[in-house]
């Protein structure tokens, strides 16, 4: 490995900008979204265009240099920048160009999904975004793309058309149904383990600008009967209902009702991907029950329910992550996820529990890289915290509602959820069959490994 600690890059017919250590925006620019990752990479190279990551990538391979590509920097484990390598910054390109009447569009690699939707909306379009505005579109979408539209018009990966692609040995190709079908199908849940996509087109789909969707919040004393509830009322749900419970610390807050304040709770996410007066009557049910002790669904623009849970999940604290697939939540399940989840150990924690079924179920599990389709739901488990000293209490309450969920999971997880589980975590994501076949074109498309700052799948 080269020597990196007090070297200066230069790259010939490089048009971004390089950030080396010690220069003014190093610091800011080698953060990312999990305060608990302090890495610092010998160079930051900052791309303007797809000729500028070739660049980066060519210096990586033949310095022999560790790799990360930084799109949004969102991710738990911190896989955007490493340390005493090249951290290729894509958020210098965000060119996106929206085409209404083909309902498609082609996004550069260094968009989030803030930038994306608003760009989309203005033709009332859309295509299935991260929950959080921040979230880049890069990491996102090749993890395959979980979003509030999922259950209507699938996944993000189930979208994509065509990817831009520099590959491990400093080539750009175009993956496609049509071209490099192979590449296609990795890049659609398999991760960033293949090459840098610098552009994605996506299709698209009419949504908005106006939606059904807000949050209903309950006290934690009727989670149990509500999460049963909830669990029904999904499983026979149509595929316009996006939706995520919830529980949680309700935030000091004037529109929230003085007795929580403080406290546990469980709050429910919806968003109606249809017509806002059909979903009144769709969510109905939902909004009745109990009655809830804070009802904020109304109609508003489909992107101001992307940004919902932007305000308690702030950039620079410190994160630790886990999640599962249920193939079922039976009652016994639900019982022991309240009793866990209910008691929290930092009030920024959060659990989420996500349906499945709709559009995502209806793709063929062989068709594209993602390996689970069929799990009725998706656990989510969030540590947040603000203060190091606590570290090893919010870990130790995450593993241990983790485990204790364990005898409902199906071994696999959605590994945009996940943070650093190891090996055999990513293999059983995928399933031997599909991770035997990842390997096998990992070994074609990146044969020495480089892109492995990531959920890594090696090569066979």
């Amino acid at each position: 490995m080269t020597d990196t600690s007090a070297r200066s890059f230069e790259l010939p017919g490089f048009r971004g900008e390089l950030l080396h250590p010690g220069s003014d925006a190093y610091d800011d620019a080698r953060t990312v979204f999990n305060g608990m990752i302090d890495r610092r990479p010998a160079l930051i190279a900052r791309a303007a265009t797809a000729d500028d990551v070739v660049t980066a990538v060519n210096l990586a391979r033949d310095q022999d240099l560790p790799l990360s590509v930084y799109g949004g920097g969102h991710g738990v484990t911190g896989s955007a920048v490493c340390d005493a390598g090249i951290c290729v910054d894509l958020r210098g390109m965000k060119g996106i160009a929206v085409d209404p009447e083909a309902r498609t569009a082609r996004a550069e690699g260094g968009l989030t999904w803030g930038e994306l939707d608003a760009a989309t909306q203005e033709h009332g379009l859309a295509v299935t975004g991260g929950r959080m505005s921040g979230t880049g579109i890069g990491g996102f979408t090749l993890g395959s793309g979980s979003g509030w539209l999922e259950r209507k018009i699938g996944f993000t990966c189930d979208n994509l058309i065509r990817a831009e692609v520099v590959t491990a040995d400093g080539r750009k190709v175009v993956a496609s149904a049509d071209e490099n079908t192979d590449l296609f199908w990795g890049l659609r849940g398999g991760g960033g383990n293949f090459g840098v996509v610098t552009a994605f087109h996506l299709r698209l789909h009419p949504v908005g600008p106006i939606v059904l969707g807000g949050m209903l919040m309950y006290p934690a004393p009727m989670a149990g009967k509500f999460l049963r509830f909830w669990r029904d009322f999904m499983l026979a749900a149509p595929d316009e209902i996006g939706s995520a419970v919830a529980f949680l610390t309700a935030p000091p807050e004037e529109f929230v009702p003085e007795p929580v304040r403080g406290h546990p709770v469980v709050g429910v996410i919806v968003c109606y991907a249809g017509d806002p007066g059909e979903g009144e009557e769709v969510l109905r049910p939902l909004r009745e029950f109990g009655p809830p002790g804070l009802d904020m669904v109304q109609p508003m623009p489909y992107v101001a329910v992307q940004q919902l849970i932007d305000p308690p999940n702030q950039k620079g604290f410190l994160n630790y992550w886990s999640a599962d697939f249920m193939a079922e939540l039976p009652d016994e399940a639900l019982d022991t996820l309240v009793r866990h989840a209910t008691k929290p150990v930092s009030p920024m924690s959060q659990i989420l529990v996500f349906p499945g079924g709709g559009a995502i179920a209806r793709v063929g599990e062989d068709e594209t890289a993602f390996g689970q389709r069929t799990a009725r739901f998706n656990v989510h488990y969030i540590s947040m915290w603000a203060e190091p000293a606590d570290t090893e209490t919010n870990i130790a309450y995450t593993r241990e509602i983790a485990t204790a969920m364990k005898p409902w999971a199906t071994g696999r997880a959605y590994l945009n959820f996940i943070g650093d589980e190891g090996i055999d975590r990513v293999a059983a994501a995928f399933g031997p069959e599909k991770y035997a076949k990842l390997q096998e074109l990992k070994a074609k498309w990146d044969p020495t490994n480089l892109f492995r700052h990531n959920q890594n799948i090696p090569p066979a």
